[in-house]
């Protein structure tokens, strides 16, 4: 069995240049592709930037904010945005903290480039464009619902 720590403890400063406030830890990384925690405190922001791969920005805790090109949309937890590769993206916080895990697929080839974790680079060559969209949000239900299909409050 192996067990990889992430969390309080576990986190450095993590993101592009101009981000602040954000911490993250790598979980996982091979070809395939790579998954980490991210962190982002109150008043934090991941710098606009864009990655050659297709990843899955999944929140976890608290919300924020974030971009996909020009689109601009708040984000909470139980919230998975798509951020296309070679697509400017970014996400940021105000008031709460964020937690996300970021789960990034190289490209079906095997032949893209694909974000090292360890060493905060990205090697290899370029991967192929996708698209991708933020996901309309839910109807919010009260927080006295009794809808057994809903996760209890």
């Amino acid at each position: 069995m192996e067990i990889r720590r992430f969390g309080i403890g576990h986190r450095r400063a993590d993101g592009p240049p101009g981000t602040h406030g954000a911490e993250g830890t790598p979980i996982h990384a091979d070809p395939r592709g790579a998954v980490a925690e991210l962190a982002l405190r109150a008043n934090a922001a991941i710098a606009p930037h864009s990655n050659p791969n297709l990843a899955y920005f999944l929140v976890i805790e608290g919300g924020g904010f974030v971009q996909v090109g020009d689109e601009r949309a708040r984000v909470s937890a139980g919230d998975a945005v798509v951020w296309p590769p070679d697509v400017v993206h970014a996400a940021w916080t105000e008031l709460t903290p964020m937690r996300a895990i970021i789960v990034e697929f190289a490209p079906e080839s095997g032949s893209g480039e694909l974000l090292n974790l360890e060493a905060g680079t990205i090697t290899g060559a370029d991967a192929d464009r996708g698209d991708g969209e933020l996901a309309s949000k839910p109807p919010v239900m009260p927080p006295n619902h009794t809808s057994p299909e809903q996760e209890p409050w």
